[in-house]
């Protein structure tokens, strides 16, 4: 295999959108996806591995956990990481369109279909490409458990928005404004019968607590102030919980 050394602005993009769905665990060189994309970009596993690490140190959620990941990150890879992670958007969704070109081995160096004004895109695909992104995202962050109930079948599971997508498009994509949820607690949450505090605890609505029937108030209940199950990344943004206290929660 021919050796290279320098990465460029494509192969970062599809690094960084493998870093944000694989689990913080699997990142090593045997993992498959990253055997995978190793190939499709013409490098070694440990390479891209090391990448993949260099990218945890520039992530704050990882950082807060007192990880430092590896030192060796380039001023290229701060750039594309804080490009991308400013705008999760447009960024996540190019580098998925990317990731489907060098699949299909297509040699497209076009800008993919990225919607802006006057231009009109295809918005089921764009739809589905980005709900796609973003519960992948959320499934390696929770290390596919509900954030509630610690439930780990992912048919269960919903990547639910903590700012409802309609409300805030900025942040459609962005996973710290998302948890992963069963579909039960999901549809308590979406309607303000459970909330998450900024100390990262399930509080329940009293008019649940007090008035609910029997079985909600034992599936649903029973959570009232415990311990969200913290993800391993993408924490979810404290400015975000504080809009759903504020605007959805039946306190």
């Amino acid at each position: 295999m021919e050796k290279r050394n320098l990465w460029n602005r494509q192969e970062l993009l599809l690094a960084i959108n493998l870093y944000c769905k694989t689990p913080f665990g699997k990142l090593h060189q045997h993992n498959p996806d990253i055997v995978k994309l190793s190939h499709l970009l013409g490098r070694t596993p440990s390479a891209l591995t090391w990448k993949l690490v260099n990218f945890a140190s520039l992530d704050p959620s990882i950082q807060a956990r007192g990880i430092k990941g590896a030192q060796n990150s380039s001023s290229l890879d701060k750039e594309i990481w804080n490009e991308f992670f400013d705008n999760w958007d447009k960024l996540a969704f190019e580098s998925e369109v990317l990731l489907n070109n060098w699949e299909e081995k297509i040699e497209d160096t076009r800008e993919p279909k990225i919607e802006h004004e006057g231009y009109e895109v295809d918005r089921t695909i764009r739809t589905r490409v980005n709900q796609s992104f973003f519960r992948s995202t959320l499934l390696a962050s929770y290390n596919s458990k509900c954030c509630v109930t610690g439930i780990s079948n992912p048919d269960f599971l919903i990547a639910s928005h903590i700012v409802p997508w309609s409300i805030d498009k900025n942040n459609r994509l962005n996973p710290r404004n998302g948890i992963l949820i069963n579909a039960l607690h999901d549809k308590a949450f979406e309607y303000g019968y459970i909330t998450i505090s900024t100390d990262y605890k399930i509080l329940v609505s009293s008019e649940l607590l007090k008035t609910g029937d029997k079985s909600s108030q034992e599936l649903i209940g029973q959570y009232h102030e415990k311990e969200l199950i913290l993800p391993s990344r993408f924490l979810p943004d404290l400015d975000f919980l504080k809009y759903h206290n504020n605007e959805k929660f039946r306190n």
